[in-house]
């Protein structure tokens, strides 16, 4: 008994399309774990980022760069009587 050409074919679109389904679906799991790693990573990101945004506002407070003036360039608030006003 011999199998019609056109069962063949069909038997072998039938393969061809399983395997590209396996693929597809291989492809899908891989390309979400690299999302869910991206995802994560940019969480982090964030994180880092509110630490140095308030390390940041921490850092230039009033007080601290003042504080840092007068320790490291030895810099103090003028007497009274040494302030002069400019007017033109």
């Amino acid at each position: 008994m011999q199998i019609p050409a056109g069962m063949t074919l069909l038997g072998v679109a039938v393969m061809v399309s399983a395997l590209a389904v396996v693929y597809s679906r291989h492809e899908s799991r891989k390309l979400f774990v690299e999302l869910q790693a991206l995802q994560e990573e940019r969480d982090e990101m964030n994180v880092d980022w509110g630490r140095l945004q308030l390390e940041q506002s921490t850092w230039t407070t009033h007080g601290r760069v003042a504080d840092t003036a007068r320790e490291r360039l030895d810099m103090v608030v003028p007497e009274t009587a040494k302030i002069r006003i400019l007017r033109y």
